[in-house]
């Protein structure tokens, strides 16, 4: 019975730090697909090439999570270039945005996975910093740094963008926007821009977040598709666009996904975020925090 309860705190414990991790990659996502509309499925792949680009500026020294955040501003201008040319292509033509936008990314997700493997080869690729391969020991139970700072710097990268969609005037208009363009125009904000700034924010988000995937174990580029579906679960069992709610089913998914590992294997732990996802759907649809 002890060992039966020790097990569970370990895996609890993994569950947060997991789930933490699971709701800092997904907030990106919450934004441009939750808050905007836009059917952001590239959005894994843009974080595993945050991760590459980190690795590439760890090759010169760069501490991961300092790379990650001097990726943030060139990845922010890449978002917003992006919107431009999906508006102007797809969103400004009609009422169609949603099929032909998901085509889009989809051909974005191929692009930047092609172009990864042509650059880096398939082989896996992982960062160096002091605290990765290293264990912070509480009794029996190890705990793994890399984890631990993936889960401070999540903390504070949900606390910052939370503040800034809630106190700042952008940030408001931000969550306003696919909800009433009319209003946003009245009072003298442009729509289009906004979206635009917002996506650049989402994209730059992706940078860290990829900085994180690095730190947390080895990359290639193929692991977006790992993440696309553990990031669309959160984003919508959170409630499109809730950043509350994001922590929240991030923390739920990870403690979950951490008990199942435990208990029944590594292969029934990419099946806990779609069993959650219909669950959830079937009894809430809004999503546990709604909209």
């Amino acid at each position: 019975m002890i060992f039966s309860f020790e097990l569970l705190l370990e895996a609890v414990v993994f569950g947060i730090l997991l789930g933490c991790f699971y709701a800092a990659v997904s907030i990106g996502l919450s934004v441009s697909f939750g808050l905007l509309d836009v059917p952001h499925v590239a959005h894994p792949a843009i974080m595993v090439f945050g991760a590459y680009c980190t690795y590439l500026l760890g090759q010169y020294g760069f501490d991961p999570i300092l790379a990650g955040i001097v990726l943030m501003p060139p990845f922010f201008l890449l978002g917003m270039g992006v919107y431009r040319f999906y508006y102007e292509t797809f969103e400004k033509r009609g009422s169609d945005a949603g099929v032909r936008g998901i085509a889009f990314f989809f051909g974005l997700t191929l692009i930047i996975e092609v172009g990864l493997i042509l650059v880096f080869g398939v082989d896996q690729r992982s960062a160096e910093a002091p605290y990765i391969g290293k264990a912070l020991s509480l009794g029996e139970m190890r705990i793994p740094w890399r984890f631990i700072v993936s889960f401070g710097v999540a903390l504070v990268l949900m606390t910052a963008l939370t503040l800034y969609l809630s106190k700042t005037f952008t940030g408001r208009a931000i969550k306003a926007v696919a909800q009433d363009e009319g209003a946003l125009r009245l009072m003298g904000a442009d729509p289009v821009w906004i979206k635009q700034w917002a996506f650049g924010i989402a994209t730059a988000v992706s940078a860290l977040a990829g900085a994180m995937l690095i730190i947390v174990g080895p990359v290639e580029p193929s692991l977006d598709r790992v993440y696309i579906g553990r990031t669309f679960a959160v984003v919508v069992l959170a409630g499109l666009g809730s950043m509350t709610g994001t922590l929240a089913a991030g923390l739920i998914l990870g403690i979950s996904e951490s008990i199942v590992l435990m208990h029944f294997g590594a292969s029934w732990a990419p099946a806990v975020a779609f069993g959650l996802l219909l669950v959830v759907l079937g009894i809430r649809p809004q999503g546990l925090f709604g909209r």
